[in-house]
């Protein structure tokens, strides 16, 4: 299993005052939908639809993680369209839906996470070991770090979607 190290914080300015005034440089954007099949308070399963918005290409992934914190265990591998379909159908779940900015900031590579169903915007980084996560100094236009506030977690988010759905 590998392990997944990475840092979440609330963006406090839109990506595109960031890209327009030099601060990163995007190199890839992608549209996500993610399901989750099955949740524990320290493990998921989730499958997901990727779409690159350059060339229109789709991925589809079925991811489990376990853990809590800055540092979990994640398994991901590609699965086909037709499994995809079939565990959504099998589900009936509300997919959580976002745009994933990737991009470089100081030879440092970020992903942003534009939600559609929320109003925040989270960037992340991810780093090779807890020694580097730990020593990680954020720019202030980060904002806030949220690593260890369930209330953003993609989980909750998804819970919450769930719950307002079925009202």
């Amino acid at each position: 299993m590998a392990l997944e190290i990475e840092r979440k914080y609330l963006l406090e300015v839109p990506y595109q005052q960031l890209v327009d005034q030099g601060i990163i440089a995007v190199q890839s954007e992608q549209r996500i939908e993610q399901t989750y099949i099955a949740l524990d308070e320290d493990q998921e399963l989730r499958v997901r639809r990727i779409k690159d918005l350059a060339t229109g290409a789709y991925e589809y992934t079925h991811t489990f993680k376990n853990g809590v914190g800055l540092a979990r265990e994640e398994v991901e591998y590609s699965i086909t369209q037709v499994i995809y379909e079939q565990l959504i159908a099998a589900c009936g779940y509300v997919p959580l839906t976002k745009n994933r900015i990737t991009a470089t900031w100081n030879n440092t590579t970020v992903e942003i996470d534009v939600y559609d169903q929320v109003n925040f915007i989270v960037v992340e980084v991810e780093f090779a070991s807890m020694e580097e996560a730990d020593s990680f100094a954020p720019p202030s236009w980060f904002g806030e770090e949220i690593s260890f506030n369930k209330t953003y977690s993609n989980k909750s988010v998804w819970r919450q979607l769930q719950q307002s759905s079925q009202q």
